[in-house]
């Protein structure tokens, strides 16, 4: 796996960082002081220059007013009613796009994608429209083009995301239950035909049962056996 430059931390469940061979950082999913999987010496990041949410449950956003207070980024990004709804909470930078929209975020592209997932936002004791839950495909301008697909089930358009944007990396959820497991991911693969899956959304709750190990035996079944997994320890870096 060939990153460019460029590094990829998994903090654990559904939350990383991206940095830009310009020495950018980006998070997805301000899930971190409060997030089980997160090592303790990886809860306070620092400044950030950018925020990427994928959707509006409290395993992806719990944290979002802590990070937004401490690491202060230029720009806070999802979708269009997740970010009228961040603006509401007072977070005055929150951008929302929608899909197939690509914006520039500390220097890199990115591109909002769907994804096939619910995305309710819980506001005290009410359930809140938040939009369509997404992915994103990060175009770092170096030929390395990483898709994340956020928390979601295997769908078919995932081959126009294969085909239009032609990442070499997919972040795929595999802990099942509340997304995809190891053989939907695997499926994802192929019609994604990407070299690398880096697993996520697992091993955080015990009814969280896909494993990277179970996701490498379901590329096999499909006889995808050219598609390297790089499973990440939480905390662990790619570069």
């Amino acid at each position: 796996m060939d990153l460019h430059g460029a590094r990829i931390t998994w903090l654990g469940h559904g939350t990383f960082t991206f940095t830009t061979p310009a020495g950018k950082t980006i998070l997805l999913d301000p899930w971190v002081q409060n997030n089980p999987a997160v090592p303790d010496d990886k809860k306070h990041l620092g400044k950030l220059d950018a925020v990427l949410i994928t959707h509006g449950h409290g395993d992806h956003i719990g944290d979002v007013d802590a990070v937004v207070s401490e690491s202060q980024p230029d720009q806070v990004i999802g979708i269009f009613e997740m970010a009228a709804w961040l603006g509401n909470k007072g977070i005055a930078n929150a951008v929302g796009m929608n899909m197939g929209g690509t914006t520039d975020v500390a220097g890199i592209r990115v591109t909002m994608v769907r994804a096939d997932h619910s995305c309710g936002i819980l506001d005290g004791d009410t359930v809140l429209y938040g939009g369509q839950a997404a992915g994103y495909v990060l175009d770092f301008g170096n030929d390395l083009r990483v898709y994340v697909a956020g928390d979601t089930n295997v769908f078919g358009d995932m081959s126009i995301i294969g085909a239009l944007y032609k990442p070499q990396i997919a972040i795929l959820p595999i802990g099942d239950f509340y997304t995809m497991g190891p053989r939907e991911a695997a499926y994802a693969a192929r019609l994604l035909s990407v070299e690398t899956i880096i697993p996520a959304h697992f091993g955080t709750f015990p009814v969280l049962t896909g494993t990277p190990s179970g996701l490498r035996q379901a590329l096999e079944s499909f006889g995808l056996t050219n598609v390297e997994v790089h499973a990440l320890q939480p905390g662990q870096t790619a570069e």
